[in-house]
């Protein structure tokens, strides 16, 4: 079995980078598009806080990337530990209310 050269290596790294550039863009579109409607996805931000993690760790990245994932990161999971917090208001008493508007 031959070794991988450290090019081939990079170029591997890259890639894996890229695809999750890639995802974390989808992502976050997906994350806009659905917020506060119906289909909401309560654990969409903290998938992109992951994703955003990752790209901040990434060693092929160039700085300035890894800074602003890093500084998105948190963001991200700021809005995650609100989604999480906010309780679900539904059921009869709610609608009575108009609390679960």
């Amino acid at each position: 079995m031959k070794p991988k050269n450290a090019v081939f290596e990079l170029g591997e790294a890259r890639a894996h980078s890229d695809l999750v550039v890639s995802s974390v863009l989808h992502l976050m579109s997906h994350y806009m598009t659905h917020e506060g409607g119906a289909g909401a996805n309560l654990n969409l931000a903290a998938v992109i806080e992951r994703h955003l993690q990752e790209l901040a760790d990434a060693p092929d990245l160039a700085p300035v990337l890894r800074a602003t994932c890093r500084q998105l990161m948190e963001q991200w999971g700021h809005a995650a530990k609100r989604t999480v917090a906010q309780p679900r208001r539904s059921g009869i008493l709610a609608r009575l209310f108009l609390l679960d508007r």
